[in-house]
C-alpha cells in the first residue's frame, strides 16, 4: 500500500492522506460569504481549469465565494445500459488571486472500464500545469496496473498513491479519488455560504413529514417516502441546508399531470428560501412535462435534474426524477 505498510509503483512521499475536509477550513465566521451561483467563468484560471470539462459536456459553476477564496463546481451525468445516471464532480478552490489552491475529482460510482477521473483531471490541470496533466495519467496508471496484482494485505487497507512536483502535492486512491493541494497557494478561511437559495432543516422538517416522508431530525439526514419510493437528503452546516437531492416520480396522462408536487412538498418547497422557490419549482415543473434532464443556475441557484424515462404509451410519459438543489461544501 503506497503511503503505507505495502509500496506501490511512482511513490515519493510517506506522509499520510489529506483530510477531507482540511482541518479548520470552516471554522471560521461568515467572511463575506456569496452563496448566489454563477456560471463558470470563461478567461483567467477559472476559465482554463474548466474549458476542457465544459467542452467534454460538462456543467460548470462558481458557487460560492468569500473574502478570502471561490468555489467551482462541475458535473456531468453518465448514463448506463438501464438509463441509470451516475454523476461525476470536480471541485475547485480558488484564492482571490485567481490562482488555484485545491482540487478534487472523487472516483464515479459506475464501473467503467477507462479511468474517468483521469480522463477528467489531466486535461483540466495541464491547463494551467502544462506537465501536470501526463504524471497524473501516469501515476494513476501504475497504481492501477499495480493494484491489480497485489496479492497481499490487510482486508480493511486503503490502497493510495501519493507524488509531489513543482505545482502541488497529489494524492489518489480509489475511495477518495485525486486530491490535489497546491504548494505556493492556500486559502484561510473557505467559503460556506448558502443563505441565498436554502433554509434551515429544522423549519423544513415539519412539511417533509406532511407529505409522508419519514424523517426523524435531528440527526437524520435522509428521509424516506416509501409510498412513492421517494427520498430526500441533505448536506448541512449545522441546521443550516447546504445541499437537497431528492426523488419524485411523474406521470402524464393525455397532456395531464397526474402526479402533482405537492403529494411530496404539500407546504411546497420549503426548504428553500422564498426568492428562488417559485422559478425552482417552474424549472422543476418544466422537466415534469417534458420528461427531459436539467443541468444548470435557476434564480442564482444550481439546479441538477436527472430524468430516467420509464415506458412510454401514445401520449403518456412516466419518469423518475432524481433533483438537486444547491452544491455541497468543497471536499465534502
Amino acid at each position: 500500500m503506497c503511503l503505507g505498510p505495502l509500496a506501490l509503483t511512482g511513490c515519493t512521499r510517506s506522509d499520510g492522506p489529506p483530510s477531507l475536509p482540511p482541518a479548520g477550513v470552516y471554522e471560521h465566521d461568515a467572511a463575506g460569504e456569496n452563496s448566489r451561483a454563477e456560471p463558470a467563468p470563461t478567461d483567467g484560471t477559472a476559465g482554463a481549469l474548466t474549458r476542457p470539462l465544459r467542452e467534454a459536456g460538462w456543467f460548470c459553476a462558481q458557487v460560492r465565494a468569500n473574502a478570502d477564496g471561490r468555489a467551482l463546481w462541475c458535473r456531468i451525468g453518465h448514463r448506463d445500459e438501464a438509463d441509470s445516471v451516475y454523476p461525476q464532480v470536480a471541485q475547485f478552490l480558488l484564492d482571490r488571486a485567481d490562482r488555484l489552491a485545491w482540487v478534487w475529482f472523487p472516483p464515479t460510482q459506475a464501473n467503467h472500464e477507462d479511468d474517468q477521473v483521469a480522463a477528467a483531471a489531466a486535461p483540466a490541470l495541464t491547463a494551467i500545469w502544462p506537465d501536470a496533466g501526463d504524471r497524473v495519467r501516469q501515476e494513476i496508471d501504475d497504481f492501477d496496473r499495480d493494484l491489480e496484482t497485489r496479492t497481499t494485505g490487510r482486508s480493511d487497507d486503503i490502497p493510495r498513491t501519493g507524488w509531489r512536483d513543482t505545482h502541488a502535492d497529489y494524492s489518489y486512491d480509489g475511495h477518495n479519488g485525486l486530491v490535489v493541494t497546491a504548494r505556493d497557494t492556500s486559502v484561510r478561511r473557505w467559503p460556506f455560504g448558502s443563505e441565498h437559495y436554502a433554509t434551515a432543516m429544522s423549519s423544513a422538517v415539519d412539511d417533509l413529514l406532511a407529505g409522508g416522508y419519514d424523517c426523524f431530525y435531528p440527526p437524520q439526514q435522509s428521509c424516506d417516502r416509501p409510498q412513492s419510493n421517494g427520498y430526500f437528503r441533505v448536506a448541512l452546516r449545522g441546521d443550516q441546508i447546504v445541499s437537497a437531492q431528492f426523488g419524485i416520480g411523474s406521470l402524464i396522462e393525455s397532456g395531464r399531470q397526474r402526479h402533482l408536487l405537492s403529494e411530496e412538498f404539500p407546504h411546497g418547497l420549503t426548504f428553500l428560501t422564498e426568492a428562488v422557490r417559485r422559478p425552482v419549482r417552474e424549472r422543476i415543473e418544466q422537466s415534469r412535462r417534458s420528461g427531459t434532464s436539467f443541468a444548470g443556475i435557476v434564480a442564482g441557484t444550481v439546479v441538477i435534474i436527472d430524468a430516467r424515462r420509464g415506458a412510454v404509451e401514445g401520449d403518456d410519459l412516466v419518469a423518475y426524477f432524481d433533483i438537486q438543489i444547491g452544491a455541497p461544501l468543497a471536499a465534502t
